[in-house]
């Protein structure tokens, strides 16, 4: 059965940092895609970074230049360096990975941003 753990959330003042964390099992994470994902109250879930089985990886325009998704083979994990933190990168933050048929999510860990 595939599983999802996120960590590392948190409050952190705006200008800071946090890195998040997703631990993974039941699949064969080396071959996986893996995405994280935001939702703010009130909004819908959003794409925030993706890194592929070949080290791939793409973001979200209001995160660029800011975040930084990587993985770690040996350890099933991928995380999420999230710097120069903005108030409006407040939300919880869901890893994410589509093992056929369907998809998974873990349990979300919340960031908040602010004074």
């Amino acid at each position: 059965q595939v599983q999802l753990v996120e960590s590392g959330g948190g409050l952190v003042q705006p200008g800071g940092s946090l890195r998040l964390s997703c631990a993974t099992s039941g699949m064969i994470f080396s071959s996986k895609t893996m995405d994280w994902y935001r939702q703010a109250p009130g909004n819908q879930r959003d794409l925030v970074a993706t890194i592929t089985s070949g080290f791939s990886t793409s973001y979200a325009d209001s995160v660029k230049g800011r975040f930084t998704i990587s993985r770690d083979n040996a350890k099933n994990t991928v995380y999420l360096q999230m710097n120069s933190l903005k108030p409006e990168d407040t939300a919880v933050y869901y890893c994410h990975v589509k093992v056929w048929p369907g998809d998974y999510w873990g349990q979300g860990t919340q960031v908040t941003v602010s004074s």
